[in-house]
């Protein structure tokens, strides 16, 4: 009879502490980016911050990667909550677009929501005498890690200006960083870099050595096949010794989560996201172009269920 009473006594301790233990189970969050020198880096850590004090039980953390593709990648595995990733590389991954970096249709990512453009910059060293996309052949150029979102740009813009990179005196594949740091010891001749505008790279490159941006005509940005690219312009004064306004393409970037992130986190992460605008200006001016209203427009993957419960309630979507 004692054994009886002891072994109900242990039951009970036990299923409290279990069910204790499921309580504060705590809900991990990794905001997957991009480089340290990029704009996915700072957003996402004030991103982390915010998720961080504000979800109960939130457990955050900030994985930089190589971006877009690779971002994707860990989504669909669930090493990650949720991500930045370009449009087109989204799109891409939906699809299971090998080339891009897919080996096969990525279903499990969800749309959190659109948020800024990135613009892609093409910037060359002024000594090199690049002044157009048809200068670029026979110079040394850098286009972002291999299946990048930023190479796979670069593959886009190319094709659509008649350019490949056969044509180009050396193509090296390195992320913004390193890229800048080989333009300043007179290595690389220019650098395609996709990104919001006002990134360090640039900025860091534009105080130490005089610069060019070369112009993407309107008129190459229609050739690209994807209707993910828009012409736009880096207006002047982004930079540094950019006295002119430059006529380029913008993709815009999203926040992608996946179908095992919870409804109510992904509710969460997404009213948390345009509640606190003004932290992520703060964190990096591109955020400025992030808004409610652009937020479910022209999405490639559908909404993650929490999501869209946010922009009903939010009335964005009936």
């Amino acid at each position: 009879m004692r054994l009886t009473k002891r072994l109900s006594l242990f039951a009970a301790a036990a299923a409290i502490t279990a069910s204790t233990a499921a309580i504060a189970a705590p809900t991990f969050i990794n905001v997957l980016t991009g480089g340290t020198s990029g704009v996915y880096y700072p957003i996402g850590v004030a991103m982390s911050q915010i998720y961080g004090n504000n979800i109960e039980g939130a457990k955050t953390s900030v994985q930089a990667t190589k971006a877009s593709v690779e971002n994707l990648n860990l989504l669909q595995s669930g090493r990650g909550e949720i991500a930045f990733a370009l449009g087109d590389s989204v799109e891409d991954a939906w699809n299971g677009v090998e080339d891009a970096g897919f080996k096969a249709p990525l279903t499990r990512i969800r749309a959190i929501a659109a948020t800024y453009p990135n613009y892609i910059q093409i910037v060359a060293s002024k000594e090199s005498g690049i002044k157009t996309l048809e200068d670029l052949k026979g110079k040394r150029i850098s286009v972002g890690a291999p299946k990048s979102g930023t190479e796979l740009n670069a593959r886009a813009i190319f094709k659509a200006a008649g350019l490949s990179y056969k044509d180009m005196g050396r193509v090296e594949f390195m992320p913004y960083a390193e890229s800048v740091e080989l333009i300043k010891n007179r290595q690389l001749d220019a650098t395609l870099q996709s990104s919001g505008l006002g990134m360090a790279a640039i900025r860091d490159l534009a105080s130490m050595v005089p610069i060019t941006f070369v112009a993407i005509p309107e008129e190459v940005v229609a050739k690209i096949d994807s209707q993910a690219y828009q012409a736009k312009v880096i207006p002047a004064g982004t930079y540094d010794g950019q006295d002119q306004d430059v006529p380029t393409a913008a993709i815009v970037n999203l926040l992608v989560s996946h179908e095992k992130v919870s409804d109510d986190v992904a509710y969460q992460m997404t009213k948390l996201l345009f509640d606190n605008l003004p932290r992520l200006r703060t964190a990096h001016s591109a955020s400025n172009d992030i808004s409610l209203e652009a937020a479910t427009e022209a999405l490639p993957i559908p909404l993650h269920p929490g999501a869209e419960r946010f922009y009903k309630e939010a009335g964005v979507l009936k």
